[in-house]
């Protein structure tokens, strides 16, 4: 088998942009270099029939112009950082806000929405290059980075490797919306989770880190065994109704840098089983809350809130200004890879 490679469109600064087409056999998957976008991904059900797990668009404009990074890599620093600024080696650096008061997914133009190089291709597999030159965004030092994508078996696994000419701030993730029933099938709310995670970073009302680690026990965020999205999203919990259900950073249990369990997912309308294992310390669990009602999917679809769910693998929000949190500062010249794979069965 080979790849298909496929024109999709040119960016509104005249770059061409492409769609990657991926196939092992059992697992099938379409990337876009705008943004090293995962916009399909097709797995199959109980009935071995093909299910597209993930949402998107159909069109290029759609994902340069809509909020909500669906199937993205977002960087140079996923999530949130306060108020757009922090300190590193005693020098303030200061960010764009471009989420309310604070700095969110690297900013006005972060990796979401550049386009990324080819730089190896298989049917199995992609690699994708950026470069961000430094003071991109008010970040220092020029940072490298490559994702790869890899269909192995029955998993899906994406690796970062990153390399920067000085200290920074570095947090990658895939920012894909996930519908185990297919996109465009409606709510997830009896779609079951699992997080690994004992604790979570409570935030404040601006999804903003309070810097506590605080225990899930006897709380809706306990989701430790399988448990309906729906089950306690609407309870009246600050936590919740403050994000308007979950948008909230877990403590991954086990040891940072090995490849372990985060989160677990199943559909019983497909039968489609979904485990996220990961090397980074967090995740970030994301119940589309922010979608819009009526927004325009893949093949005609139309999405709203919590017609997905995210996992978004990650150092926690707002790092840089919480030393007791685990570090995100990538040390000049040194390599990180960060790697987290996303395995399918059916039940």
């Amino acid at each position: 088998m080979n790849p298909v490679v496929t024109p999709f469109g040119t960016t509104r600064c005249g770059e061409d942009v492409q769609l990657l087409s991926l196939d092992n056999g059992t697992l099938s998957c379409q990337i876009l270099t705008f943004g090293a976008t995962l916009r399909t991904l097709q797995v199959p059900d109980r009935h071995d029939r093909p299910i597209d797990v993930v949402l998107g668009y159909d069109t290029l404009t759609e994902y340069e112009i809509r909020d909500g990074y669906l199937g993205a890599v977002v960087g140079r620093y996923a999530n949130r950082i306060a108020k757009g600024r922090f300190t590193l080696g005693g020098h303030e650096y200061l960010l764009a806000c471009n989420n309310g008061p604070h700095h969110l997914h690297g900013g006005l133009v972060g990796f979401s929405h550049r386009v990324w190089k080819v730089e190896e291709l298989s049917h199995c597999r992609a690699l994708l290059s950026l470069e961000s030159p430094d003071g991109e965004e008010g970040y220092p030092g020029h940072l490298k980075v490559l994702a790869e994508y890899r269909l192995d078996g029955s998993s899906l696994s994406l690796t970062f490797e990153s390399l920067s000419s000085q200290d920074t701030p570095c947090n990658l993730t895939n920012h894909s919306y996930f519908n185990l029933s297919g996109q465009g099938s409606g709510p997830v709310l009896d779609q079951e989770i699992t997080i690994h995670a004992q604790r979570y970073t409570p935030a404040d009302k601006t999804s903003i880190p309070t810097g506590e680690l605080a225990l899930v026990e006897g709380t809706p965020m306990d989701l430790r065994c399988p448990t309906p999205i729906g089950a306690h999203i609407d309870e009246p919990f600050c936590q919740l109704e403050w994000g308007r259900g979950y948008d909230h950073n877990y403590v991954t249990d086990g040891r940072p840098e090995s490849l372990r369990p985060a989160a677990e997912a199943y559909s019983s309308a497909t039968g489609i089983a979904m485990e996220v294992e990961t090397t980074l310390p967090g995740v970030q669990f994301y119940t589309a809350n922010y979608l819009e009602s009526g927004r325009p999917g893949k093949g005609g679809t139309r999405y709203g809130p919590r017609h997905a769910f995210c996992l978004e693998t990650q150092f926690f929000p707002d790092s840089p200004n919480h030393p007791h949190f685990p570090s995100c500062i990538l040390q000049a010249g040194q390599v990180r890879r960060d790697q987290t794979r996303f395995s399918f069965k059916v039940r």
